[in-house]
């Protein structure tokens, strides 16, 4: 699960007192962390925040009040304040956390006539469409479903009615978010009828060297892996005698198949900054003569790679000083600035100590 740090600093002073609160809609407080008395104070701490907050206690003597965050999910999002204060005075800050959870996936399934796109675990709420190239006036009918689970989170699917008299056309599914996108395209290739030995599956009409290659059959057999354009691939046990050859560009050649090698095929091609995975599935047909026919339809989902794909934190802090003037210093865990808006909240509860001269 993904953290996040609240950042919160303070003017450095003796009888350090810091109340870390979440400011619900409804202006009311939950409380998330608590320390007076060179201590943690959870006696009073919300619920869903038990086990998840930490304060950096080796830095606090220095005015350093940031609160870290475990186990972040959709609920934590919203309008943090921190609240701190010394023999000096005090100040609050006010932090805006945003959560994403990006689209990581993006799955193509065919149903007769339909093609079916879908996508889960999401959140904001995401948009999806569909696309065809080349560009046609062609009008595409889809249904497009949303549904949100408990933990918050987004699954988005569509349905897509193909057309019969179509087909050079590739469907494209591309679902977005506010941080990122992802894209599935259904190459629609034309049938090889030519009597063949071998047949050549491909696994990206680009032209990419690979870091590491996976090619599955039926998504739960390893058919072969590589580790490296330069280190020779491994093919396993039951596909070793199938396996003729692999390109630079991850391709792959077949020989000697037969009916119950009918199904998908499936390749993970990675590189330092993509990653592309293409479904294909052939349908091998013997004839009297043993000649080999195959017909391929294939998948290709691109995928471009992430660093720390998960849930994403942006944060923004405001500083309120004892003297009444302000201070703002942003903080966005992911480089991106989000709009703040600093409304009137009221006090910490009366069970935590504030300080005597401080105004109501």
């Amino acid at each position: 699960m993904e953290s996040c740090v609240l950042p919160c600093s303070f003017q450095a002073g003796d009888d350090i007192i810091i109340h870390w609160l979440k400011v619900t809609e409804v202006n009311t407080e939950e409380k998330g962390h608590s320390y007076y008395t060179n201590t943690d104070q959870l006696t009073h701490q919300d619920q869903r925040f038990r086990g998840r907050t930490s304060l950096f206690r080796d830095q606090i003597s220095r005015g350093n009040a940031s609160l870290k965050l475990t186990e972040v999910e959709v609920q934590d999002e919203g309008r943090y304040k921190c609240y701190t204060s010394t023999i000096s005075g005090y100040e609050e800050s006010f932090i805006n956390l945003r959560v994403d959870v990006p689209v990581h996936e993006v799955k193509f399934q065919k149903v007769e006539n339909r093609i079916i796109c879908s996508s889960d675990g999401i959140y904001p709420e995401p948009e999806l469409t569909w696309s065809i190239n080349p560009s046609s006036s062609l009008t595409l009918q889809s249904t497009t479903k949303v549904q949100r689970t408990e933990q918050q989170l987004y699954n988005i699917s569509s349905s897509l009615m193909l057309s019969d008299n179509v087909t050079d056309l590739d469907y494209i599914c591309t679902v977005s978010t506010r941080t990122n996108s992802r894209r599935a395209s259904l190459i629609r290739q034309t049938s090889m009828n030519d009597a063949i030995s071998e047949i050549t599956i491909p696994c990206t009409s680009s032209n990419i060297s690979l870091t590491t290659l996976i090619w599955r059959f039926n998504s739960n057999q390893t058919i072969l892996t590589q580790t490296g354009s330069n280190i020779p691939y491994k093919a396993s046990e039951e596909w070793i005698q199938q396996v003729k050859d692999v390109s630079k560009t991850g391709s792959l050649t077949l020989k000697g198949l037969s009916s119950k090698h009918d199904g998908t095929y499936t390749c993970e091609l990675n590189n330092a900054e993509e990653t592309y995975i293409t479904n294909t599935f052939l349908k091998v047909i013997e004839d009297s003569s043993t000649s080999l026919i195959g017909t391929i339809l294939g998948v290709v989902v691109p995928i471009l790679c992430v660093a720390g794909v998960g849930l994403g934190v942006y944060c923004r802090n405001r500083r309120i000083t004892q003297d009444g003037q302000m201070h703002q210093a942003d903080s966005d865990s992911q480089n991106q600035q989000q709009p703040d808006s600093v409304s009137e909240v009221s006090r910490p509860h009366e069970e935590i100590p504030l300080r005597e001269n401080e105004g109501q």
